[in-house]
């Protein structure tokens, strides 16, 4: 159906004072000496480097000009891992007597049994530092132009990838992503004075995944330098995935290879892949056929597979988790809910917040909801099921979160665990649900993608329930912009939706270019709605 006259162009498809006290304050890092660090003195030697690591913030001398940010990082870390943290693969949630791991060098994405690895870092190591440690170091990075700590990801590269060599890392100093307070959202359509949402798609591509490609990419970029047998990095996506992934790589210089399910990406998600250089193959399948297709390839050709099956991209986006504490100056807010498709994501901010509790810096985690679109909605259908029945995938429908347009998820398995472990919960929004509750967002400032209107949707329920309190403090994670999906705001706007009501449609309204016209329609439209 035709839009409005309007919209037929030529185009592609404030902080808590707690917040602002944390973000503003001068870091206490600065004065961070043997005291933060409850340990013993070897610990206190590996503290002092630490230390050295995050000195350069506070530096009064500017770098030499014909020094770069990375040549400064290479003079002033002689050595970039002489603190003795360490991570590898582990057989995902395997009995505590298995002895089964591999390098992060080792280019493997399953365990002997084909389950799922999950990286498994040397808890023991970063336990020598207390939490108070941590939060200071973690403070005293935020905003700094120090390689490569001014990331959001890599200020946590203790906890992230700690034996990586600083100049292997390929960043866009993502992350550090506002957390927005959803005052006027959450007061007139929810009764909630305390909701904010996490906006994780204000980032180098548009949307959370480049937390995780940084870190995938760079490892990339790190194996290629040891001379591993890497020609290029391909991935399967409904869209952001690739435009993370074309991004990162086209930085390092590396090749990318995207499979997409053709025609069923926004334009403006698929653009992005092809801008940054990437080959872009469009199959005529949906994602779950992609995956299938790309885990073959992979494993006939030397292309590094960047799928979530990789666990490298859960350990950057378990930062975005991190980073909600931090922005709340270490307080644990009462509920994270997070959309959910091929279900990497519920897991990694499961293990960032899990990371915090056993690491001493807050002593809980929150619980966690699950937003699955109900046309793709299988760990929602297991989970009203009974987790103990056996998981069915599903085929998944057509809907306008179509970056969650997912059947059969990788990681189902790691969802499973990460919601069971924190009382978490599952949800689901309707096509009409989740463009409403999109709409009513943007209605009220923000401009956010489907996906977040699905995680928005699952919250009305949940409020409506009883199940969140009005005081609970509740955080939705945005996971893209909503300028990727501008057409379907188009299409709501324009009552262009088949079978579908679009409640709070607010199209253009057109007038003749007359003063009397435009007085006339000023007195019926607008003034009549304060009167």
């Amino acid at each position: 159906m035709a839009a409005c006259s309007l919209f037929q162009v030529s185009s592609p498809c404030t902080l808590n004072p707690k917040t602002s006290k944390s973000f503003l304050r001068t870091p206490r890092y600065q004065s961070l000496s043997i005291r933060s660090c409850s340990s013993s003195s070897s610990a206190a030697a590996s503290a002092t480097s630490l230390s050295s690591e995050s000195s350069n913030c506070h530096s009064k001398h500017r770098r030499p000009a014909d020094e770069n940010i990375r040549d400064e990082a290479k003079r002033t870390h002689t050595t970039d891992n002489d603190h003795g943290f360490s991570a590898k693969y582990v057989p995902f949630n395997a009995d505590p007597s298995s002895t089964e791991s591999y390098s992060l060098d080792e280019i493997i994405y399953r365990s002997k049994s084909g389950g799922l690895l999950d990286v498994q870092h040397d808890m023991e190591a970063l336990k020598k530092f207390d939490g108070k440690y941590w939060k200071n170091l973690f403070d005293s990075r935020i905003g700094k132009t120090t390689w490569p700590y001014g990331s959001g990801v890599w200020s946590k590269k203790e906890w992230v990838l700690p034996e990586i060599d600083s100049d292997h890392i390929v960043s866009a100093f993502e992350g550090n992503s506002n957390l927005f307070w959803a005052e006027r959202y959450g007061k007139t359509i929810l009764g909630m004075n305390d909701l904010w949402v996490k906006h994780c798609g204000i980032s180098h591509t548009g949307s959370f995944k480049d937390l995780g490609m940084t870190v995938l990419v760079s490892q990339v970029n790190r194996l290629r330098k040891l001379g591993k047998p890497v020609v290029g990095v391909g991935c399967a996506s409904t869209g952001d995935t690739s435009a993370a992934l074309s991004a990162y790589c086209a930085a390092a210089g590396i090749p990318a290879i995207v499979f997409l399910p053709a025609n069923r990406i926004s334009m403006a998600q698929l653009v992005q892949p092809i801008a940054n250089g990437a080959k872009v193959i469009s199959l005529d399948t949906d994602f779950d056929g992609c995956m299938q297709l790309i885990r073959e390839v992979t494993a006939e050709l030397p292309i590094y597979l960047a799928n979530s099956l990789n666990s490298l991209r859960l350990e950057g986006q378990k930062t975005a988790a991190i980073e909600i504490l931090q922005q709340f100056d270490w307080e644990v807010p009462d509920w994270v809910i997070v959309p959910g498709g091929n279900l990497g994501n519920i897991y990694a901010f499961y293990k960032g917040f899990q990371m915090c509790k056993e690491l001493g810096l807050v002593d809980r985690i929150p619980r966690m909801v699950c937003a699955q679109a109900q046309n793709a909605n299988p760990l929602y259908l297991h989970y009203k099921a009974g987790w103990d029945t056996e998981f069915k995938p599903v085929t998944a429908g057509t809907t306008f979160a179509s970056a969650i347009q997912i059947g059969d998820p990788v990681s189902i398995d790691r969802a499973i665990f990460a919601l069971k472990n924190c009382d978490g919960i599952v949800e689901e929004a309707s096509e009409e649900e989740l463009m409403d509750a999109m709409s009513q967002a943007d209605l009220t400032g923000m401009f956010i993608c489907p996906h977040t209107g699905v995680a928005l949707a699952a919250l009305i329920k949940l409020r409506n329930s009883g199940v969140i309190q009005p005081n609970d403090r509740t955080v939705v994670v945005s996971t893209a912009h909503g300028l990727k999906f501008t057409q379907s705001k188009i299409d709501y706007h324009s009552n262009a939706i088949p079978d579908m009501a679009s409640r709070f449609a607010n199209p253009p309204i057109e007038v003749k270019a007359d003063f009397g016209a435009v007085m006339d329609v000023l007195q019926k439209r607008v003034l009549s709605e304060y009167q």
